[in-house]
């Protein structure tokens, strides 16, 4: 816990170093609360998130949980596919009346939305002291008790407020970042040391570089099993995105000009990536889905994938369970142990990993309740220690309440008694989604952990920066042309092109 405590006090830290903008104020102005807050009226609330099946089965048991409480609020929830594909039904959605209640989000998706004006400010609800009566017979107050508030780690809930106004615009829903997994059984057997820099610092390259660089461990996996792909990477958006903020070179701006990614320390990392994947030390989401936008490398490290397979994969924390092997249908057991650690970093004593996982926004309507309805809703979800023990022990999200992690309340909350038991048994096997949390949550037991989280700046146009860098990264490595610089500087002007033209045309 000293350790959880520590990473906490530095997040919060580094959050007060992040500033992010709405792009525009919400033209609907702050939220009115209706007198009485919800008068238990029907209402539907439409919300769209990314959850797969097993996130949904979870989400449904408590839809009705809460319908015990507030049985005339319908609840119509629906995957739709990834977080860009939300952002893009939204978007379409706003120019008319058929858009959602809530839904998930990330800051640059709600500097996009503003530009409607359809965004709710949730500190009138949040603030709140009206007392709702369920129907149940007992009562809760609309908004958070201080104590609810206190109870959210305040790096995750700062960021629902990092816009130009200071008001909150999102919640926390479930956290989560990137880390690094490998093959811990060959990690072992081949006496590899983990990466925890990317390029070489002492001028050589390959098999005389850092045994502690990528590029040693990637060239010395490829020695030892030379049919294989050392690691893959499934975002090359957040690839890029994190490799300009470890290096501390510009990616984008608040003010004047946005996009300022187009420098000759991005051109010249490009060129390094080029040349390691002309090497075959990594793949990444679209290259090994041949072509695809959404796809993930965890076949190659899972052994799925009859013909190659790869030692090491980046991804998100929050699917751990992706990255898992089958157990051999014979013994029962995993084929091989699973190990999490940080990602590499350009300063391994300033190690620092993009802050993800969903918030979720409310947005405006005609009619108010339903406005207090989804609200109600997702304070359900936010304070409900049963829900956010189910969701996060699916996956690897991390909860955004502290109390989960709280040992003062194992014997009152049985939620929070599995947790705990659950973290401390965490392996790389059954157990893979709490391993995972613990390098989150600051407490790796390899020593390796985040010192923080980042953002980036969120404005109208954010959003199209995120998709042309992970393009820009793609076209920078796998074009077959042989003037390199060419084809570098090329992919980097037009990246800047379709940055200027989106912003103009949004």
């Amino acid at each position: 816990m000293k350790k959880l405590i520590a990473l906490i006090l530095a997040l919060a830290l580094a959050t007060s170093l992040i500033v992010v903008f709405a792009g525009c104020n919400n033209n609907l102005g702050d939220f009115e609360i209706p007198e009485g807050g919800y008068d238990g009226s029907k209402v539907t609330v439409k919300f769209y998130h990314i959850m797969g099946q097993e996130y949904r089965t979870t989400l449904d048991y408590y839809v009705a949980e809460f319908n015990k409480l507030y049985p005339n609020i319908t609840i119509e929830h629906s995957a739709e596919g990834k977080y860009d594909d939300v952002r893009n039904k939204i978007k379409t959605e706003l120019t008319g009346s058929d858009y959602p209640n809530m839904a998930y989000c990330y800051p640059d998706h709600v500097a996009l939305y503003n530009q409607f004006g359809k965004v709710v400010t949730l500190d009138s609800l949040i603030d709140s002291d009206i007392e709702i009566t369920r129907a149940d017979g007992s009562k809760e107050r609309l908004g958070f008790t201080a104590e609810q508030k206190a109870d959210f780690y305040e790096t995750f809930w700062n960021e629902g407020k990092q816009f130009e106004d200071g008001k909150m615009y999102t919640l926390p829903f479930a956290k989560s970042t990137e880390v690094l997994f490998y093959n811990k059984d060959k990690f072992s057997e081949w006496g590899l040391e983990l990466p925890d820099h990317w390029f070489p610092t002492n001028g050589q390259t390959g098999l005389d570089a850092e045994h502690t660089s990528m590029e040693y461990v990637c060239a010395r996996l490829k020695q030892l099993d030379p049919t294989c792909t050392p690691f893959g990477y499934d975002s090359e958006s957040n690839w890029f995105i994190t490799l300009m903020e470890q290096a501390g070179y510009p990616y984008t701006s608040l003010d004047g000009n946005h996009y300022q990614f187009n420098t000759p320390e991005a051109q010249n990392l490009m060129k390094k990536l080029r040349e390691w994947y002309q090497a075959g030390y990594f793949t990444t989401g679209t290259l090994y889905n041949t072509g695809s936008d959404s796809g993930y490398t965890s076949a190659l490290f899972t052994g799925k994938n009859a013909k190659t397979r790869s030692y090491m994969t980046i991804g998100s924390s929050a699917g751990a369970g992706n990255q898992r092997p089958d157990k051999d249908s014979n013994t029962g057991k995993y084929p091989f142990d699973v190990g999490i650690t940080t990602i590499p970093q350009m300063d391994p004593n300033n190690a620092v990993a993009i802050s993800q996982g969903p918030n979720v926004c409310l947005f405006n309507r005609e009619n108010p309740q339903e406005v207090v309805a989804s609200w109600l809703f997702l304070k359900f979800l936010l304070t409900n220690h049963g829900f956010q023990y189910e969701f996060t022990n699916i996956g690897g999200y991390v909860p955004p309440i502290k109390s989960l992690s709280d040992e003062k309340l194992i014997d009152t909350i049985p939620a929070v008694k599995l947790y705990i038991q659950n973290m401390k048994n965490a392996n790389g096997g059954d157990r893979i989604s709490y391993l995972s949390q613990k390098v989150c949550l600051g407490m790796a037991e390899d020593g390796r952990n985040y010192k923080s989280f980042f953002t980036s700046p969120a404005f109208p146009g954010s959003s199209t920066a995120r998709d042309q860098v992970g393009r820009l990264l793609v076209a920078c490595i796998s074009n077959k042309g042989t003037d390199v610089d060419a084809i570098i500087r090329t992919a980097f002007v037009n990246a800047i092109n379709e940055c200027e033209y989106g912003n103009a045309a949004a």
